[in-house]
């Protein structure tokens, strides 16, 4: 089959960053499927593993973790779907990824792909998805219906793959006032465009623009980036007892800043249950069907922002330029091999 890999790790820029490569076709295990991909979309977790983790000699490490295709072929334990379903998904950082025309992944992180969207507009969600609903409900546990309850979330980074849909989520399932954050005029629009109250700019001080806007505190803050950066801000403008999320890698953060105000840490990491195999690792299956019954719905929409054409390393190397410039608007996809 045709896949895009990489044997050491490089610069996005060097020709041997990504690698056009035949490899063999995968065979479904027990609970797996086994998925002619469509489209992919490209996220921050594809180039940090590229520029950092080397294969074993002599092999490809391929990428990629979104996906939307056809199910031609399941194990002997699949109950979920059957061959010629359309699913979209993220699939396991344990597990080769998706920039591949054939992919196995277990049927319980699978959901079927709303039927509204094409291929490429519902590659661009799944990863993005989960980790939003599971910061928002899971993390931060910010309640799932629309009662105005006086709280405001901060969204650090609104604009990008996980902000622009966090952003909707927040905005149609729950009551929380929502304060985005973009640095450019293009990206301010974006944010403010997907349901944000109000967007102000992460490049200046925090706390002084909410303070124009008349909000002193914040309840919830999800850092979606450079949180190490906007750290020691994210701590003042939290109220007492209030919950930071956060997603990023930052380096070493003093938690002793948190306890005068008896804040709460949480970290969100949406492959932690396929990673584990956990008991509820199977709530991914619904959390993607609930996610696509609301897209069919029209209460949310994609977030492809730039579509970079077919799938091959080329393409492949400048969407990982593109999320490395920080300056990615919504998700990244590809389409067909």
């Amino acid at each position: 089959m045709q896949a895009v890999g990489y044997k050491v790790p490089l610069p996005a820029q060097d020709p041997n960053a990504l690698l056009d490569v035949e490899l063999p076709d995968p065979v479904a295990g027990e609970r797996d499927l086994l998925v002619e991909v469509r489209a992919i979309s490209v996220n921050p977790v594809d180039t940090k593993v590229r520029r950092s983790t080397a294969p074993p000699e002599g092999q490809i490490k391929v990428l990629g973790w979104d996906a939307s295709g056809i199910v031609r072929a399941v194990g002997s334990g699949v109950s979920l779907f059957k061959p010629g379903d359309a699913v979209w998904y993220a699939g396991s950082i344990a597990r080769a990824g998706t920039n591949s025309a054939l992919h196995t992944v277990d049927e319980r992180i699978v959901g079927y792909k709303p039927v509204s969207l094409d291929f490429a507009q519902a590659a661009a969600l799944p990863l993005t998805a989960i980790t939003a609903w599971e910061l928002l409900f899971d993390r931060l546990q910010v309640a799932l219906d629309t009662t105005d309850r006086g709280e405001t979330l901060l969204i650090v980074g609104a604009a990008g793959g996980v902000g622009s849909i966090l952003t909707q989520l927040a905005r149609q399932l729950t009551g929380i006032t929502i304060i985005g954050t973009a640095s450019r005029p293009e990206t301010q629009k974006w944010v403010q465009d997907l349901g944000a109250h109000q967007v102000i700019d992460h490049s200046r001080p925090l706390a002084e623009q909410l303070q124009q806007l008349g909000i002193a505190q914040v309840s919830h803050v999800a850092s979606l980036t450079r949180t190490d950066l906007h750290y020691g801000q994210l701590v003042e403008v939290l109220a007492p007892q209030g919950r930071l999320g956060l997603i990023d890698d930052p380096g070493a953060l003093d938690v002793s800043l948190l306890k005068r105000k008896s804040l709460s840490l949480h970290w969100e990491l949406m492959f932690t249950r396929p990673l584990f195999e956990t008991p509820d690792m199977i709530e991914q299956h619904h959390l993607l069907n609930r996610v696509g019954e609301l897209v069919d719905a029209g209460v949310l929409r994609t977030t492809l922002g730039d579509h970079f054409g077919r799938i091959c390393a080329e393409n492949l190397r400048k969407a990982h330029a593109l999320i490395e410039s920080a300056k990615a608007r919504g998700k990244i996809v590809l389409e067909g091999f």
